[in-house]
C-alpha cells in the first residue's frame, strides 16, 4: 500500500484508469483512485471484513476490480479473483476455500451463480454489485457500499494499512492443478511489490505510458502487467470494452505495451493473413518483399548483426503501417506468456517489425521468473532469469527458480506446499528446459500433466477423463488441448458394455469397431459430452471428440505397467487423429 499511496501522491491529477461507458473514456486520477480504495476498504470494514477473511471478486476487466482488490488488501483481507467463466460449484470452492467474508460480482448474472451455492458458504455475508441491485438481504449495490464506509473513520482503516509487513500474506491467485481442485497461490506485499518494480525498470516503463488491461485479472499475468506493474511506474490502465472489442479498442488506446497470450497473437495473425490474401497483386509483392527484409533484420537482431539496408524503406512501406492499422504503432515492446507459443508465430510477426518477447514463469513465482529484452532474445526461448533472482536446471531436468518473487506456499495445503517449494527456497516448476551458454532458458517438456492452452488457461485433464470414463460404454477419454485454442478428446469404447449401451442407444452395433463408426452411437456420445462439459467452465470443455476403434493397452505402448497414460505416446500415435479434431 505504502507504493499505491506514493505515486498517486505523486501522480495526483493525472490520469491512472480509463474506462469506456456510454461510448465515452472515463478517466480516474490517482488522487480519485486512491480516495476510492481507501472509501471502499472502509466499506468493507463496515461490512464486517476482519484480517485475514477472503474478498472473493468476479467480473471483467473494469476499475472497481481493481479498486475492490486494493480495498481488501488495505482492510487486511485476502482478495482472490474468480473467472467469469466458473461454474457455481467451483465459485462455491473458491468462496469456502479462502473464508471470504465478501463477495464482489460485476452484476446479478453472476449474483445468479451465487444464489445456488450461498445456503452453503455460512461465511459469507455480504456480497456487492459494481452494477445492478438486488432487494435480497446481504446484497449492496456499490453506491450502497460507498455510502456505508461513511460508518468508519479513515483512521481506523489506516490501523490495519499500518499493521502490515512485507512477508505479510496479502493475495492468493487460485490456479489448477494436475489432479483435484485449484491450489491457492499465497502471494505477500514483497512478493508483489519487488516483481511490479522489476518489469518497471526492465522496460523502462514510465508515468503516463498506457497499457491495454483485457484478459482475465484471475490470472497473475494480467495483474502484474495492467494492475501492479502501473502502480509502479505511474501508469494509466485502459479497460479494454470486451477481448471482442480488443481490436477497435487497441487502436484507440495505442498502448506503450502490450501482453498478449499466444492465442491472442495467433487471432491476430489469422486476420493480417486474410487481408494479405485480398491485397491487389503489388501490395502482395511488396509486403512479401519486406517480410524477407524483417526476418533477415530479426536474425541479425538475435546474433548481434545489423539489419538490412533496405530495412528503413520496409519499415517505412509496410511495417509502420501494419503498427498503426493494429494500434501498436507506439509500443515499445510486446510481449506473451502463461503458454507456449509457436515458432511460426513468432517469426511471422518479426517479420513484420513486431518482435513478440517470450517471457516464462508461474502462478508460484508472482508471475515472470525470465525475461526478454528487445536488444536481447531469441525465438524459441524464454528469455534469461530477472536479475536478482536464480534459475537453474536439476539433474532429471526440471527447471527450479528461486529469489524475492516466490510465493509463501499453498494456502490451507501444506502437503503440496512441499512438493513444489523445498527447504532451500528453490520453487520445482514441474517444467522439463535447458539452460543455453548466454543464459537463455528454453521449456521442452513438461514433467505435470497440467494442459495450458494457447489462450493461457490452465487445464487439469484427469477430472475431465474422469468424468468421460464414467459415459457408459466408454473405456477411457484422453484430454487434448495443450497449446491449443480448444480442448478435444480421443475416446476409446468399452468391449465388455459397448453392445448393450449401444442396443439402448438404438444402434445396431455390438462391438467396439461397429460403435465407433455408427452416427446413432455417436449422437449418445454427443449427449453424454454436453452433460460432462455442463459442469465445467467453458474452456474447459470438450469441444470435439473422436471415437478410436480400438484400445489402449501396455502392449500397444500407451499405457504403463500400472495402467498410466503415457500422453507422449498417445499424442504421437494418434497424431493424425488429433489434427483432423483441429482442421
Amino acid at each position: 500500500m505504502q507504493q499505491f499511496e506514493a505515486t498517486a501522491a505523486a501522480r495526483g491529477d493525472h490520469p491512472a484508469m480509463k474506462v469506456k461507458r456510454d461510448g465515452v473514456w472515463e478517466t480516474t486520477s490517482w488522487r480519485e483512485y486512491r480516495d476510492l480504495v481507501f472509501q471502499v476498504g472502509r466499506g468493507f470494514l463496515a461490512l464486517g471484513l476482519e484480517p485475514g477473511d477472503g474478498v472473493v471478486i468476479m467480473s471483467y476487466n473494469r476499475p472497481e476490480w481493481f479498486i475492490s482488490n486494493l480495498a481488501a488488501i488495505a482492510a487486511g483481507g485476502l482478495p482472490a479473483g474468480i473467472y467469469t467463466s466458473c461454474t457455481a460449484e467451483q465459485c462455491r470452492y473458491i468462496t469456502d476455500h479462502c473464508e471470504a467474508r465478501i463477495a464482489v460480482l460485476e452484476n446479478t448474472e453472476y449474483l445468479d451463480r451465487f444464489r445456488e451455492i450461498r445456503s452453503s458458504l455460512p461465511r459469507l455475508e455480504a456480497i456487492v454489485l459494481m452494477d445492478g441491485q438486488s432487494t435480497e438481504d446481504g446484497v449492496y449495490t456499490w453506491d450502497e457500499l460507498l455510502d456505508r464506509a461513511g460508518r468508519v473513520s479513515e483512521e481506523r482503516l489506516r490501523e490495519r494499512v499500518d499493521a502490515q509487513e512485507s512477508g505479510d500474506l496479502c493475495s492468493l491467485i487460485y490456479t489448477s492443478g494436475t489432479t483435484g481442485p485449484p491450489k491457492a497461490v499465497m502471494l505477500c506485499h514483497r512478493n508483489i511489490l519487488w516483481v511490479g518494480k522489476k518489469v518497471q525498470e526492465s522496460f523502462e516503463i514510465g508515468q503516463g505510458d498506457y497499457v491495454i488491461s483485457y484478459l482475465p485479472l484471475s490470472h497473475i499475468a494480467e495483474q502484474v502487467v495492467s494492475f501492479y506493474c502501473p502502480i509502479s511506474a505511474g501508469a494509466c490502465s485502459w479497460f479494454a470494452e470486451s477481448l471482442e472489442q480488443l481490436g477497435d479498442n487497441l487502436r484507440e488506446v495505442r498502448p506503450h505495451f502490450f501482453f498478449a497470450v499466444p492465442r491472442v497473437w495467433e487471432k491476430i495473425q489469422a486476420k493480417i493473413e486474410a487481408a494479405g490474401a485480398q491485397a491487389p497483386p503489388l501490395k502482395r509483392r511488396i509486403a512479401a518483399w519486406a517480410r524477407r527484409v524483417g526476418a533477415k533484420a530479426r536474425h541479425a537482431e538475435q546474433s548481434g548483426g545489423r539489419p538490412p539496408l533496405l530495412y528503413p524503406l520496409a519499415e517505412r512501406l509496410v511495417f509502420s503501417k501494419v503498427r498503426a492499422r493494429l494500434g501498436l504503432d507506439r509500443a515499445r515492446f510486446c510481449a506473451t506468456s502463461a503458454a507456449p507459443i509457436s515458432l511460426h508465430t513468432l517469426e511471422f510477426f518479426g517479420s513484420l517489425g513486431i518482435t513478440i518477447l517470450e517471457v516464462y514463469g508461474m502462478s508460484e513465482c508472482t508471475g515472470p521468473t525470465t525475461f526478454s529484452y528487445p536488444d536481447r532474445y531469441r525465438f524459441g526461448a524464454a528469455g534469461l532469469a530477472i536479475t536478482g533472482s536464480e534459475v537453474r536446471v536439476a539433474d532429471d531436468g526440471e527447471v527450479l527458480m528461486r529469489g524475492p518473487h516466490v510465493f509463501l506456499g499453498y494456502y490451507k495445503d501444506e502437503e503440496a506446499t512441499v512438493e513444489t517449494l523445498d527447504e532451500h527456497g528453490w520453487i520445482h516448476s514441474g517444467d522439463i528446459g535447458e539452460l543455453d551458454a548466454e543464459g537463455f532458458l528454453s521449456i521442452t517438456d513438461r514433467k505435470k500433466e497440467l494442459l495450458i492452452t494457447s489462450g493461457g488457461k490452465n487445464v487439469a485433464p484427469q477430472p475431465i477423463e474422469g468424468a468421460i470414463k464414467a459415459i457408459p460404454g466408454v473405456a477411457l477419454g484422453v484430454v487434448i488441448g495443450d497449446r491449443r485454442n480448444y480442448l478435444t478428446a480421443l475416446l476409446t469404447l468399452d468391449p465388455e458394455t459397448v453392445a448393450g449401451r449401444a442396443e439402448m442407444a438404438g444402434s445396431p452395433a455390438r462391438d467396439t469397431a461397429a460403435a465407433a463408426a455408427c452416427p446413432i452411437f455417436r449422437q449418445f456420445l454427443e449427449s453424454q459430452i454436453e452433460l460432462v462439459n455442463s459442469n465445467l467452465a467453458r474452456y474447459e470443455t470438450i469441444k470435439r471428440f473422436a471415437v478410436l476403434p480400438g484400445q489402449f493397452s501396455i502392449e500397444g505402448d500407451e499405457l504403463t505397467p500400472t495402467m498410466k497414460l503415457k500422453r507422449r505416446v498417445v499424442a504421437e500415435k494418434y497424431a493424425a487423429e488429433i489434427e483432423q479434431l483441429y482442421a
